[in-house]
């Protein structure tokens, strides 16, 4: 399983990016996972129904299940977000895992810019971006494709995904 992080300013075009990318992926018979990190509160689940009441009494867990797919929802009540490395451990094997956010953590990732963003760059400041996929010029070193060539970005992403052993170990380093 290898691991490779999608990072940008909001508005840049990461989901767009990602939402091409991944059947893209899957046409060329590859497995894709996401891991999306968000910075407020979320819920996956309706309220009033019979899970988010679990949830709320109390539940530490709540696995939602049906012949159409399964939900695991996990409370922290708490408890310290988890890293990187621990909810790679939960996902099942698959051949890539985009990470989107979780930007302090050391794994790869390609900076998505778009110019009418107005937002700078991150890659000068972060040493974990492997490449930049963009709808302008920029004067790098850096592999750069365009946001459009979803071709281009898919072979960005295979050349700079690191094994999940590899993010775990470097992750393990720095705490």
């Amino acid at each position: 399983m290898k691991v490779i992080g999608l990072a940008g300013w909001s508005g840049a075009g990461k989901t767009t990016l990602l939402t091409r990318l991944i059947p893209y992926f899957n046409a060329q018979g590859l497995r894709v996972s996401v891991i999306k990190h968000a910075h407020h509160q979320f819920d996956v689940d309706v309220p009033g129904k019979d899970s988010w009441r679990h949830r709320e009494a109390g539940a530490a867990e709540v696995l939602v299940a049906s012949s159409n797919r399964w939900a695991l929802m996990h409370e922290l009540r708490g408890a310290a977000e988890p890293r990187l490395p621990e909810l790679l451990s939960k996902l099942s094997a698959v051949d890539l895992v985009v990470v989107e956010g979780f930007k302090r953590e050391p794994h790869r990732k390609i900076e998505v810019h778009r110019a009418a963003n107005g937002k700078p760059l991150l890659f000068p400041d972060d040493p974990g971006i492997a490449g930049i996929a963009t709808d302008t010029a920029i004067d790098t070193r850096l592999p750069t494709v365009h946001l459009d060539d979803i071709e281009g970005a898919a072979a960005l992403l295979l050349h700079a995904a690191m094994p999940v052993e590899e993010v775990v170990a470097k992750s393990a380093a720095i705490r």
